[in-house]
């Protein structure tokens, strides 16, 4: 029988009221492994109500006290990796070595805020004015909100609570509730670094929940990661509610291939970045764009025996599978829905994975590794975000061709050029409408003291992810001008006061 999961509200796990629930899969199986709860409105209500509780004592303690935590924190997710990968990677079907790349991008984060003291820090005029002072004060916003995706249960998570707790604020996370466990266990661990109770809760839940987050009086700053749609939608009722929003939407990350670049090393980069975690990555490369046809045809050559000899299957195979499954049904179906459209385009299938299938698994959510050419930009393909272990190349005559194809995207989130030529890289980065670049580097992820956010429908909101964008973002700014008389002042000024 199914397990039946939970909330985590005021230290401890609470059982769902609603009577609602959705069905958490093994997607290398098929099968139903857990249940979890979706929340009502009314439960969202009660764990604001707890957060509000608990922000003003945490918000109190100095932000030494505060950064101590978190470095407890850190110590414990090194303690319990593997326990939190296995949990991840049978909920999410990612192999075990990616299951704990997942865990530890967010564990950088928490080592990040752990800075917190030095990052709060305001900023102070001596001598403003006769006899006066300015200084300025970061303070926390007060009861902040997470909702995050299936695709990384633990980074994207910890992206979140971990920089807002650092400022002060109390947080509810809202976790996919297509993979909720390890949200779950990183509030458990929370606690055990010594977090105060009510501080850090999880509510799981659907669109139900979100729009209860969203138009809830006590929230007072969201941050979401998704598809562009729901992200879109997401900023708009979040900020039409006066609260601070920043959400990160979907992705087309193109990878230019110039004629001088090292072939092997960019094969290597593509096989790692378009099919690594069945390509379910806002961060995947999915569109090669070679220059030239003869880059293409060589390009292409090298490429499609590495394609072929992927190996797929489920985490319980070993750390030697390249990928699994899909996270769900409904997800292998929209792949394969896209992947047939590609074909019915006009793109060349040079790569052909539709057929996987593995003995012991067959109602599991695979779809084995496709690899198109000759693909343009007026396929669905092209336009679409796949979120699949789908790679589409298109060919461009010309560096400008290619430079122009990830400009004039609707996305904007990452990009890569693999040259030997620093002109031509150097050009790139400066004119390439895109958030996040990579030179030689496929999946130009930042480190977790930089910051993270895409351009274009990438992004909503004017602050990135992680890194001094993070405390800027779960922080007001108070500003004190202040002076102390010195001896009986008499009369009044009644004009707006200036420097004299």
């Amino acid at each position: 029988m199914a397990r039946e999961l939970t909330h985590f509200i005021d230290g401890a796990h609470v059982k769902g009221t609603s009577g609602r629930f959705a069905d958490v899969y093994n997607p290398a199986t098929g099968e139903v492994q857990a249940k979890v709860p979706l929340a009502s409105a009314a439960e969202v209500d009660a764990a604001v109500r707890n957060a509000a509780a608990a922000q003003p004592a945490w918000a109190a303690q100095n932000p030494q006290r505060r950064a101590r935590v978190l470095l407890e924190f850190v110590r414990l997710l090194h303690r319990d990796m593997d326990k939190l990968a296995e949990a991840l990677s049978r909920e999410h079907g990612k192999t075990i070595p990616d299951a704990k790349g997942d865990v530890i991008r967010g564990l950088e984060v928490a080592e990040y805020c752990i800075g917190a003291p030095q990052l709060l820090k305001g900023e102070y005029t001596d001598g403003a004015g006769p006899g006066i002072d300015m200084y300025s004060m970061r303070q926390p916003l007060g009861v902040a909100a997470g909702i995050t995706p299936f695709n990384f249960p633990a980074m994207i998570p910890m992206w979140k609570f971990c920089p807002a707790i650092a400022c002060g604020n109390s947080f509810i996370l809202k976790p996919s509730e297509r993979d909720p466990s390890v949200p779950l266990m990183l509030a458990e661990l929370m606690i055990e670094a010594g977090l105060p109770k009510g501080v850090l809760n999880v509510v799981n839940g659907d669109k139900e929940a979100v729009d209860a987050i969203l138009d809830h009086e006590g929230i007072s700053g969201v941050g979401f990661v998704g598809s562009t749609s729901i992200a879109h939608y997401v900023y708009s009722r979040g900020t039409a509610a006066g609260k601070r929003v920043q959400c990160f939407g979907g992705a087309k990350n193109h990878m230019i291939v110039m004629p001088d670049a090292d072939l092997d090393q960019a094969v290597d980069a593509l096989i790692g970045a378009g099919y690594g975690a069945a390509g379910e990555r806002c961060m995947a490369i999915s569109v090669a764009v070679p220059v030239g046809e003869e880059t293409a045809d060589r390009l292409m050559e090298k490429l499609a025996p590495r394609v072929e000899k992927l190996k797929i299957a489920p985490y319980t195979d070993g750390n030697d599978a390249d990928f699994g499954p899909l996270v769900t049904r409904e997800a292998q179906a929209r792949v394969m829905g896209l992947i047939n459209k590609g074909v019915e385009e006009g793109a060349k299938l040079v790569v052909d994975g539709r057929g996987f299938k593995m003995q012991g698994y067959e109602n599991g959510f695979f779809v084995g590794a496709c690899l198109f050419d000759h693909v343009t930009p007026e396929m669905d393909i092209y336009k679409t975000e796949i979120f699949g272990p789908v790679l589409s190349t298109v060919r461009a005559d010309s560096y400008e061709t290619a430079l122009k194809l990830a400009m004039d995207h609707e996305y904007g989130n990452g990009t890569a050029i693999f040259t030997r030529d620093g002109d031509t890289a150097r050009d790139f980065v400066n004119r390439v409408n895109v958030g996040m670049v990579g030179v030689n580097v496929p999946i130009p992820v930042p480190l977790a003291y930089h910051t993270f956010g895409g351009w274009k429908k990438s992004v909503f909101g004017d602050l990135n992810q992680h890194g001094p964008d993070a405390f800027r973002f779960y922080t007001r700014t108070k500003t004190v001008t202040s002076r102390w008389p010195s001896g009986i002042k008499e009369g009044a000024e009644f004009s707006i006061p200036t420097m004299k």
